[in-house]
């Protein structure tokens, strides 16, 4: 399994899990996986565009995988996210983590889930019956990325 795919192709979660953690799971006393979906937060939310930059969305991704392995003991990571037009309840990204113990695979999963949302070079706008907007970034998610 890449470390770091980003796509605008549709993944099948179980299948990855799956694929992950046979990979990954032999040496790990924990296998810890999150898939984000489109939420349909607006009114009427038709379609949510992802727009990136080729070869510099994955840097960076893989630059802050490499932040997690060097903080915690991780037996495997990877990412995977999309881009392009996605309709309400798509999924988006999913994460994966392995670790010898639970609370180091979920501290890594939610580090790179919180990096994710808020660090992350995706741009994305939400098309509703009303227009589209583009997303603007959340005082939240700059508060979750503080506790790391």
């Amino acid at each position: 399994m890449e470390r770091v795919r980003v796509q605008s192709a549709n993944f099948d979660q179980g299948a990855e899990l799956n694929a992950f953690a046979a990979q990954y799971g032999a040496g790990a006393g924990a296998v810890v996986s999150f898939t984000g979906v489109v939420r349909d937060i607006a009114p009427g939310l038709a379609t949510m565009e992802i727009e990136h930059y080729p070869g510099m969305t994955e840097s960076a991704i893989a630059a802050i995988m490499d932040q997690a392995q060097a903080r915690w003991a991780l037996t495997g990571a990877a990412v995977i996210h999309r881009y392009g037009r996605l309709a309400p309840a798509d999924p988006i990204m999913m994460v994966l983590v392995a670790a010898p113990h639970r609370a180091e695979a979920f501290a890594a999963a939610e580090f790179l889930m919180d990096y994710l949302k808020s660090r992350a070079p995706f741009w994305k706008k939400e098309i509703t019956r009303d227009g589209a907007a583009w997303v603007a970034a959340k005082d939240g998610d700059e508060d979750a990325l503080r506790r790391w």
